[in-house]
Parts: structure tokens; C-alpha cells; sequence
């Protein structure tokens, strides 16, 4: 091992929470500054994906992070004027090894912020970032803390650290969480339902969020980036009829949501930083690269990458570390945004080609060998290796 470091963690997501529990396992002074008052997550659910979950195993959270979500055995999309099936992705269809796992964001909070909780990291709250430089991390209230050796930046999409610069994706979604009702939707499926590419529906199984014992599904509907205004001026009622008359088995779900405030907008992009380091500073998660959520693999590239930059500074320090943690992350993000950027639009588009070209070909021939084991290597994400150079995960 390199000799031991002090590292500022700037954001308690779950990048940061990750990176700061690998980095204090191998010796080095860590702290973690984030502005939140109390800890406290947002959002809805996710999908943390086999490779992901390994992460979770090797701080001691996935066991907590399993407890608290749900597996999900398959990903499955219908037409919604037909009824045909347009998406199908199996994690194991023989064996039942492999799965996602569906989680409250609020539940995966709560692991890793244990995990961290366990070990001798100083988290700093109210600490709202502005700048680091020469070492030393700047918040907005004018106090300065360091000098570190290496500040990370895990501050996520809206990163004040992080030079990225991306281009806004047109569509979006609102999410939200309710209960799991009486339905005969499976418990173990991510289920969607699309009309073109203009409209799609979702409900994902997630398991409990932490306080509450009764079962939850995260819920969301697509629409263009700047149309949640409209969608709030027309109300819930209308938004309900659409939804309910788009896909009827969303009825028990869509009946939970009462006020627009319980449906949160998000607005996505693309963008990947070439170089995700500086001397002194490293960008990991979403501040080095942001995508759709059509593959499902944000969570776990903040993880991923959080696990490549504690093992290159197992074997390099300084600018030789980050340098190798870019190396070894470079095509696996890669690989993902190309694929990401590539199918986004056949679901989240106003094209009228794209959807055909999605129902009519592209999803036969994703059904003939080897298209599922593709498919399921691209959801697992283990397409290409995700830490070349740094080991298994």
C-alpha cells in the first residue's frame, strides 16, 4: 500500500459514502462534508445491478441494503396500444443467480451512511461547497478546511467542483413513491409501458424504506424537460385519467397520488468529463459523467468508480493514482454512455421512426441467441470489464 493520505469527501450520495468508507478501510484520514442539515436522501427508487451490489459487499452494507429492497428478476416494456411486448431482459432466467436490486433511495442512504457511521470518519453537515483549491475545500459560509492531500468530488450532477459540460436530454420524468397494492403486477419485475416514445409509464418493486414496514413501489412517467409546469396546472385528476386509460393495471398505483407535490420532476443529460481529474481533486459519479437512466446503471457507476480510486491509490499516489483510476474506468463508462445516448431515444423521444424501428426490429432480434445474453451482460454491467487493470470486483 501507498502511504496514507488525509481525503476530503466533498457529498454524502452515494458515491461519496462508498469512496469514503474504501479510503478509510485502507488508512487514510477521511472526511466527509455535504450540506444536508440531517441526514437525509432524495428521490425515489433505483437499481443497484450485480456488479454494483458487489461494492455494497465489500463495505459491509449489501447485507442491509438486501433487507431493506427487493429483487428484480426481469425488466419487461409493452405497447401500450397493442399490448406487445417491446422489452425483455432476463438477469438469470436459468440459474436465478443473478438479480437487480430494487431499493428506496432513502433505504440505500441509510446502509451506507451506517457503513460510514462505523468507522472513524468525520462527517461534516451544513457544508455547502463552493470551491477547492490548492488543496483546501471552500464552503459557501466562507470557512475553508484542509489542507487535504486529495479532495474527491462526489457532489453529483450539479457539481460546483466539477468542470463537466453536458447536453440537456429533451425528455425527463416525474417520480414517486407509493405503496405496493393489491395488484397482479409481479413483485419481482420492472414493468413499463410505452405509447411511441412520447409516453411511458413505470412502476419499479422496491421494497421498504426504513421506518416504514409496509412494501413500495417507485412509480414514473415520462415527458419533455419543460413541460412539468403544464403538468402541474392540468392537476393530478387529469394526469391520473391519462395514465390509468394509457395502462390499466396502473390504477392502484396512480390512485395513491393525491398533489403534484408527491411526483418529483428530473431532468437528465449526457456528458462525460475526458479527463475526470486535476492535481489534487478527482470527479467520481455524476460529476464526471451523467446519462439517461434507460440502462439503469447510474448508482452503480458512482460505485464503481468509487472502488477504482480506492484500489489505484492501493497501488499509485498523487497524479500517477488518478490517472490510473480514469485508465481503468475510461471504457466501461465509455461503453455506457454510447449505449446510453443510442436507446434513450426509442423510449424518451418525439421521433415516430425510432419507436417502429425499436418494436419491429430491434426487439426481435434482441429475443434470438445470443441477443438475452447480451442483454442481460449490459443490465448486469459486466459488458466490458468495470475496473480494467485494478482487478475482479
Amino acid at each position: 500500500m501507498t502511504k496514507r493520505i488525509s481525503i476530503a469527501v466533498a457529498g454524502a450520495g452515494i458515491g461519496g459514502l462508498t469512496a469514503a468508507a474504501l479510503l478509510a478501510d485502507r488508512g487514510h484520514h477521511v472526511e466527509v462534508f455535504d450540506q444536508f442539515h440531517t441526514p437525509q436522501p432524495v428521490g425515489s427508487g433505483l437499481v443497484i445491478q450485480p456488479v454494483g451490489q458487489a461494492v455494497l459487499d465489500h463495505i459491509g452494507a449489501g447485507d442491509t441494503a438486501r433487507a431493506f429492497g427487493n429483487p428484480i428478476q426481469r425488466m419487461l416494456g409493452h405497447e401500450a396500444d397493442n399490448d406487445r411486448k417491446v422489452l425483455n431482459v432476463w438477469y438469470d432466467k436459468q440459474s436465478g443467480g443473478q438479480y437487480g436490486l430494487a431499493i428506496h433511495r432513502a433505504s440505500l442512504f441509510q446502509a451506507l451512511y451506517d457503513a460510514v457511521q462505523a468507522r472513524d470518519i468525520a462527517v461534516h453537515t451544513k457544508s455547502l461547497i463552493a470551491k477547492a483549491q490548492d488543496g483546501m475545500l471552500h464552503l459557501n459560509d466562507r470557512t475553508v478546511h484542509g489542507p487535504f492531500d486529495l479532495i474527491v468530488d462526489a457532489t453529483g450532477a450539479g457539481s460546483p467542483l466539477s468542470p463537466l459540460q453536458s447536453t440537456p436530454l429533451p425528455y425527463g420524468a416525474i417520480w414517486g413513491t407509493v405503496d405496493w397494492p393489491e395488484t397482479e403486477m409481479p413483485a419481482h419485475h420492472l414493468s413499463q409501458c410505452y405509447r411511441r416514445a412520447d409516453r411511458m409509464i413505470g412502476v419499479l418493486p422496491i421494497g421498504k424504506v426504513p421506518g416504514d414496514p409496509k412494501p413500495k413501489a417507485a412509480i414514473f412517467w415520462s415527458m419533455p424537460r419543460d413541460s412539468h409546469d403544464a403538468w402541474v396546472q392540468q392537476g393530478v385528476h387529469a394526469w391520473r385519467d391519462a395514465a390509468i386509460a394509457l395502462w390499466p393495471a396502473f390504477a392502484p398505483f396512480a390512485a395513491q397520488v393525491h398533489s403534484p407535490d408527491q411526483m418529483t420532476m428530473a431532468r437528465y443529460a449526457h456528458g462525460t468529463l475526458r479527463k475526470p481529474w486535476s492535481p489534487g481533486i478527482v470527479h467520481i459519479g455524476d460529476a464526471a459523467h451523467k446519462a439517461s437512466p434507460q440502462l439503469g446503471q447510474g448508482a452503480n457507476m458512482a460505485l464503481l468508480d468509487a472502488l477504482a480510486l480506492a484500489r489505484a491509490l492501493d497501488i499509485a499516489s498523487g497524479d500517477a493514482a488518478l490517472a490510473l483510476y480514469a485508465k481503468a474506468r475510461r471504457w466501461h463508462v465509455m461503453s455506457y454512455q454510447t449505449m446510453s445516448a443510442a436507446f434513450t431515444p426509442q423510449y424518451q423521444s418525439d421521433s415516430r421512426w425510432l419507436p417502429v424501428l425499436r418494436d419491429r426490429l430491434l426487439y426481435p432480434l434482441s429475443q434470438v441467441p445470443p441477443g438475452p445474453r447480451v442483454l442481460t451482460a449490459i443490465v448486469c454491467g459486466t459488458m466490458l470489464p468495470p475496473l480494467r487493470g485494478l482487478g475482479r470486483i
